[in-house]
This record gives structure tokens, C-alpha cells and sequence, in this order.
């Protein structure tokens, strides 16, 4: 029993099997092969266009037209060259494609490959769809030696399916171009199309050009007039000569005359328009109008030219009816050219703002209204802007030079028109150049950065008129990258430091800043710096006067009140702290003599003490008499000495003991061999030299 069904079951896959196995194989369908013990066959591989498969080891094999019985025993063969073992090789259909190539006016023509029940409209649109400019009404498909052609624009506006051909492999699509193509290859759109008329050639239309909007050939619709013919060309424009339209028929032409005809509507007037007719419309000869009622409106507006003028004209409605100025008009300097050579100039913009308190120019017969072309910014020729109606931005702005000014403009206008500052400019020192009277200028310094960080009053920008010279000076460099650099900085706003500091010069300098802000600048003072003695010149009016500063004291207490106040064309100077001594007087340092390290003379301030000043001095030496250290001072015409213990104090540590001492004191530390001890050792050692001398000598 078990064998009667099994032999049944083997006969239905055999009954199942037979007609996929007598399926032929064609271009772009997709096998699936299965090799056991080879994982660079069990994977699907596609017929190509010339229905080759390319298969690892063997490489490429032809199986179009093979059913698929026939297909594994092509492979087998040629795999048994590399392979043992074919028992359980096996291939099959897997997927039925349809790979065609579509062709002409698409937007990416070539090879395709569509699923087997793709149609026409699937096949263009995988090759990018229809481009413009193609004819729908007359594709093709060839197939072989033999082509079919089809509506495919009828199957659009219908849908019907019917219509359009059904593929088969290795079918050739063809999308032709419109005959309204010309033979160079452009770019352009539906509407391009109908601009050059609605017709594919000549046997069945009319052409129309000359002076109309739409020149082009128009198809024939029968018993057409001239006028429609003209209508559909989109009319004609305001140059056509309407006097003198021709229609070309059979090459003899008739004359139209068509204000004629609109002012009687007498259709006889108008010829007959028949099939391949030509229709010209020509130019209107230009005639100078010139007469006792004319003025002229010329430049920058959209249809110049002379206008007659009736009582009451008003120069609005010369400029209205010239079409208005142009995006490239000067509305500004508007000037009226007078008959009696006289020359008015008006402000339209201004007008129109509302800013204006004047009235309209009055036009009169033989005036002339020129509205001049705006200046372009980028423009070489300079000279187009008059010298009366210009200003000038120089120094440190990003677009220096003239600029065409107006008189509600103002100096923070003319800075943003210029581009604003660079970031080197010193707005803290604007200056404004007046042209006045008489060619004397006056110079007018204004602080701009100050203005734009506190605000102020607007009133105290400086007023710029036509003719004046605005410089922003640039910032010095460093002078020590750069010697010649000082010399741009002007010594009215700079302040100097010198001395001991990291970079000693010239200074920018303005009423914000301050002392630590200048000595910062320099770099700071070095490490040989005396801070306790820093002086400060103020040259102000000519009268010189000296301060001084202790700026030891200012770090240690944070005091901002000791800091003087220092001005433009002031001195700083911070002085050495190894100086020559004859430099310093001798009321404001302290002498440290005798048996020390290092005696001399040495600075002295008032919270030092006696201790303070024998460390200056490198401490008492080895053989100082420590108990007996003095210290001299001078109180008026006397002189007064007091003597210190060293040693004394050392075991006591009582500060209160210590002897006062003031710049200008002398102290002095004796040495050993000036007390009378010392004296008489050495008086002794002397007499015993001299006695044992004798006592040899005598023997």
C-alpha cells in the first residue's frame, strides 16, 4: 500500500513538475540553483540580455530558448570538468522578468528589466519617464525586423489597456521627439512649446510674426480672419505699425490696415486667411514729435519719450504716463530741464516720504524731465557723483571712499554704509572734516565708541553735510614688532610709559581707561622693578607735575583710590631697583655701613624696620660686634644716635624695642677689631713677637 501511494505521489511531481521543466528560458529571467557543499552556487543568477548566465568556475553559458530540463544538463557538463559530484545539482525557474530597452525622448533611455506582466507606460517610466518635447501619438516598439506603432497619448486620456501593445523580451521601446524641435538640443518647457505656435509643420497652418507677442506657426482650423490669427500670436505689442499688417498668400501679398478697420468694423476690410498664408506685422516708423504742446520725459523710466502736455498737466502725470522710473532710477536727483536753460532739481523719494515741504515742479511746453541711473556702489567711475552731493569715508572702515549723500542721512548711516570699522580701527577718536565757507576747513573730533556702548544724546553725532571728509584713524601696532608704527599714533591722545616694564613706548589712550590698564598694555612691570617708588608726570596746559605711587601698597590692600589719575600725554616711568645710587637722594634712602654684607645705600619705606633693612643688607657678619649696632639720625641741626642689640633682642623677640628708624638714618654695625680688647690682644701678641725675636738673637 505504502508503495502504490508513494509511486502515485511521484507520478503527480513528475505530472507537476513536466510543464515548468518544458518552459524555455529567455533573457532576464532568474534560476534558482542549489549545490550542496557549494555556497557560491545556492543563490539565484539572472540571464542577461543575450541570455548568458555566468556561473563561478565556468563562467559564462548560453541558455536562452533552453527549457530547464535541458538548462541542468548543459550546466552538468560543463561543471563536471571541475566538480565530482553532481548527483544532487539541481536548477529551477524562480522568477519570470521581461528585459527590454527603452529608447529616444526619455530621460534615462537604455536596458530595463520589468516583472513578465510589465506594460509600456511600466517600461518608460523605469527609464526615467517621458522627457519634453516627445511625441505621445506615434510611439513605437520594434521588435526584430518588424515595428509597432501606437497612440500612446489616446491611451492617456482614455486609460484603455487595449491600446497599448503587450512587451515581449528584448523589445525595443521608441519615444520620438515632436516635430517642433529644432535640430539643436535645448531645455525648455510646455510653455516654450506653445510660444512658437501650436502647429508641426507648415502644409496645414499659418505662421504669424513680426510685432506680436507670440511669433510662431498656428495650425488652420478653417474659415479663420486675420484678427484671430493675430489673437492667437498673443496680440500685437506697442511698437506694431497696425496701418501696414501684410498676409502672404501664394507669395503675392495683400495689405491690412487694421485701425481702419477697428475704427469702421467694416469686415470687408479684412483678407481672407487660408492654409500656408503668412502674416506680417510690421514695426512702426519711428517720427520725431516735436511741437508748441511737447515736453519730454528721458532716462530711467520705462517708456521715454515726448508727451504733449495739456493745461493742467501735472509732472505726476508726465511721469505716470512714461510708465515711472525704472528699479535702476535715481528718484533722488530728479532734474527739470527747463526751456530757458535753467536747471531744477527735485527729491521724489524725499516727496514720497512725506519729508518734503516744497511743491511739484511745474512742467511747462519744451521742459524735460531726466530721471538719472542710481550709482552703483561697485561702479569705477567715481566721477558720476558730483563733489556737491558726495562725501568721504577714509582710515579704518571696510569700503572707504565717496558716497552720494542725502541730507536726512547721518554719521552712524554713513559708517554702516562704508561697512562699518575694521577690527583695528580707533572709534574713539573719529574725526569729521567740515568744508565751510571761504575753503577753510574746521576739524570735529567725536568719540563713536563711547556713543555706541553708553548711548547718549542722538544730537551730538556730528552733523555731516555734503562735501565733508569723515576719517576713522587706525590703531598703532606694537612698536616693538614694528619701529615705524608709533608715528601714526598721534601724540595728543597717546601716554608714555617707560622703565622698567615689559614693553616701554606709546600708548592709545582715552578717557576709559586707567593706570593698571596702560601698565597692562606695556606687559607689566619686569622683576627688577622698584614699585614703591613708580612716578608719574602729568604734562597737562604746560604745567608739569610730578606724583609718585607706592604700588606695593595697592596689592596689598586693594585700595583703587591710591592709583593716580592719569591723562593724555602724561609719563610713566617705573625705575630699577639697582639703579645707580647717585640717582636717588639721600632723603629718601637709608646708609647700611660696616661689618654687613653687602653696606651701601638702600630705599627705604615707612613700614620697614631696622631688621627689614639689615636683610636688605645681606645680615651682620661673622665678626660683627652684633650688641653694639648703631644707628644715627639727623632731627633738625642735631644729630642723634641711639645703639641696638642685636643679640639682646634675638632672646627677648620684643618688638617694642626696636629702635625707630626713617629715610635719610645711617646704621652702622662695628666690627671686632675695633673694640679695646681686640686693641690690647693684639698689643701683646706684638710684644711677645718682639721678646722671643730678642731671646734668639742673644743666643
Amino acid at each position: 500500500m505504502i508503495c502504490i501511494l508513494l509511486r502515485t505521489l511521484l507520478l503527480l511531481g513528475i505530472l507537476v513538475t513536466q510543464p515548468l521543466m518544458a518552459e524555455q528560458l529567455l533573457p532576464g529571467d532568474i534560476v534558482k540553483i542549489k549545490f550542496p557543499g557549494e555556497q557560491a552556487f545556492n543563490q539565484s543568477f539572472q540571464l542577461d540580455l543575450n541570455g548568458n548566465i555566468t556561473l563561478p568556475e565556468i563562467g559564462a553559458i548560453n541558455l536562452k530558448d533552453k527549457s530547464i530540463h535541458r538548462a541542468k544538463i548543459i550546466l552538468v557538463r560543463h561543471l563536471k570538468t571541475v566538480y565530482k559530484d553532481l548527483s544532487k545539482f539541481s536548477i529551477r525557474l524562480q522568477e519570470r522578468r521581461l528585459s527590454v530597452r527603452v529608447l529616444g525622448y526619455v530621460k534615462t533611455p537604455g536596458p530595463v528589466d520589468l516583472p513578465a506582466n510589465s506594460n509600456v507606460q511600466m517600461a518608460i517610466n523605469s527609464a526615467g519617464g517621458l522627457a519634453q518635447g516627445a511625441q505621445l501619438n506615434k510611439l513605437q516598439i520594434r521588435r526584430g525586423s518588424e515595428v509597432l506603432s501606437f497612440d500612446f497619448k489616446r491611451y492617456l486620456d482614455t486609460g484603455d489597456s487595449s491600446l497599448l501593445p503587450k512587451l515581449q523580451p528584448l523589445d525595443t521601446v521608441f519615444v520620438p521627439a515632436s516635430p517642433l524641435i529644432g535640430n539643436v538640443q535645448v531645455d525648455f518647457d510646455a510653455r516654450t512649446l506653445l510660444a512658437s505656435g501650436d502647429a508641426g509643420g507648415t502644409k496645414d497652418s499659418v505662421t504669424v510674426f513680426g510685432e506680436v507677442h507670440r511669433p510662431g506657426t498656428f495650425g488652420y482650423k478653417g474659415d479663420t480672419n486675420i484678427v484671430e490669427m493675430i489673437m492667437r500670436s498673443g496680440g500685437v505689442t506697442r511698437y506694431a505699425g497696425i496701418e501696414q499688417i501684410r498676409v502672404i498668400h501664394k507669395g503675392e501679398p495683400f495689405p491690412f490696415n487694421m485701425r481702419e478697420y477697428l475704427d469702421t468694423g467694416d469686415k470687408k476690410l479684412m483678407p481672407q486667411v487660408h492654409r500656408g498664408d503668412v502674416i506680417f506685422v510690421p514695426q512702426a516708423s519711428d517720427q520725431v514729435q516735436s511741437g508748441v504742446r511737447t515736453a519730454y520725459v528721458i532716462g530711467e523710466v520705462f517708456k521715454p519719450g515726448a508727451l504733449e502736455i495739456k493745461p493742467g498737466t501735472s509732472f505726476f502725470d508726465l511721469l505716470a504716463t512714461a510708465g515711472g522710473p525704472t528699479r535702476f532710477a535715481e528718484t533722488r536727483q530728479i532734474r527739470i530741464l527747463h526751456s530757458n536753460g535753467r536747471v531744477s532739481r527735485f527729491d521724489l523719494q524725499r516727496h514720497t516720504e512725506g519729508n518734503s515741504r516744497g511743491k511739484l515742479p511745474q512742467i511747462n511746453p519744451g521742459d524735460a524731465i531726466l530721471v538719472p541711473e542710481k550709482t552703483d556702489m561697485n561702479e569705477k567711475s567715481w566721477l558720476k557723483i558730483a563733489p556737491n552731493r558726495a562725501v568721504r569715508i577714509i582710515g579704518a572702515v571696510n569700503r572707504p571712499g565717496r558716497y552720494e549723500w542725502a541730507n536726512e542721512m547721518t554719521l552712524l548711516d554713513l559708517v554702516a554704509h562704508a561697512g562699518g570699522p575694521v577690527a583695528a580701527a580707533d572709534t574713539s577718536h573719529l574725526q569729521v572734516l567740515h568744508t565751510g565757507k571761504n575753503m577753510l576747513a574746521t576739524t570735529e573730533t567725536f568719540d563713536l565708541k563711547k556713543f555706541l556702548e553708553r548711548g547718549g544724546d542722538i544730537r551730538s553725532v556730528p552733523k555731516i553735510r555734503a562735501g565733508d571728509t569723515v576719517v576713522i584713524p587706525e590703531l598703532p601696532k606694537d612698536p616693538n614688532d614694528n619701529r615705524s608704527q608709533w608715528v601714526r599714533q598721534s601724540s595728543d591722545r597717546s601716554i608714555y610709559i617707560l622703565g622698567e616694564v615689559g614693553a616701554p613706548g606709546r600708548y592709545a589712550f582715552n578717557e576709559e581707561l586707567d593706570f593698571l590698564d596702560i601698565l597692562a598694555a606695556a606687559q607689566g612691570p619686569t622683576q627688577h622693578a622698584d614699585l614703591a617708588n613708580i612716578r608719574i608726570t602729568h604734562r597737562r596746559n604746560g604745567d608739569n607735575k610730578v606724583s609718585s605711587l607706592n604700588l606695593h601698597l595697592f596689592f596689598q590692600s586693594g585700595n583703587e583710590k591710591l592709583l593716580p589719575t592719569v591723562l593724555n600725554q602724561d609719563v610713566i616711568f617705573i625705575p630699577g631697583r639697582n639703579r645707580a645710587w647717585l640717582e636717588k637722594p639721600k632723603e629718601s634712602v637709608v646708609r647700611v655701613l660696616g661689618a654687613v654684607a653687602r653696606p651701601g645705600r638702600y630705599t627705604f619705606a615707612s613700614h620697614m624696620t631696622v631688621l627689614d633693612l639689615l636683610a636688605e643688607a645681606g645680615g651682620p657678619h661673622d665678626q660683627a660686634l652684633q650688641h653694639k649696632i648703631m644707628i644715627i639720625s639727623a632731627q633738625g641741626a642735631k644729630n642723634k644716635s641711639v645703639r641696638f642689640n642685636l643679640v639682646a633682642f634675638s632672646k627677648s623677640a620684643d618688638f617694642s624695642k626696636l629702635p625707630a628708624i626713617k629715610a635719610g638714618d645711617t646704621l652702622y654695625v662695628p666690627s671686632r677689631e675695633q673694640s679695646s680688647w681686640y686693641r690690647f690682644v693684639s698689643t701683646l701678641r706684638e710684644s711677645m713677637t718682639v721678646i722671643s725675636f730678642a731671646h734668639l738673637v742673644g743666643i
